[in-house]
């Protein structure tokens, strides 16, 4: 098993710089693909970012160019920057570890609470 835990979130403001971590335990991170999701009330999940076991990303268009996903293979922990806040980035964010493919199983943090004040 693993377990994912998501720290960092809080109070930002308009403009600023949102850095989340992802902290891995049980099982290496870097094993597995490695999402970012995000939630606001009534909406779906969307998706934010990934980062593959090899280290290479991919984000969501509409973040492209604010977003930056990271991850720290010591500390088995994925982190999350994007920049440029905007009230529109507020919401729950949860980190993700994908392993299906692999057999390795799915696993979520438990999300952690962003709030974009102006």
């Amino acid at each position: 098993q693993m377990q994912l835990v998501e720290s960092g979130g809080g109070v930002v403001q308009t403009g600023g710089t949102l850095r989340l971590s992802c902290a891995a335990s049980g099982r290496a991170l870097n094993r597995y693909f490695a999402y970012w999701y995000r939630q606001t009330p009534g909406k779906e999940r969307e998706f934010v970012g990934r980062i593959f076991p090899s280290g290479d990303t991919l984000y969501a268009d509409s973040l492209v160019g604010r977003v930056t996903i990271s991850r720290d293979d010591a500390k088995n922990t994925m982190y999350l920057q994007i920049n440029a806040l905007k009230t529109d980035d507020a919401g729950i964010y949860y980190c993700n570890a994908d392993g299906r493919a692999r057999g390795l199983g799915e696993f979520w943090g438990q999300g952690t609470q962003v709030t974009v004040s102006s």
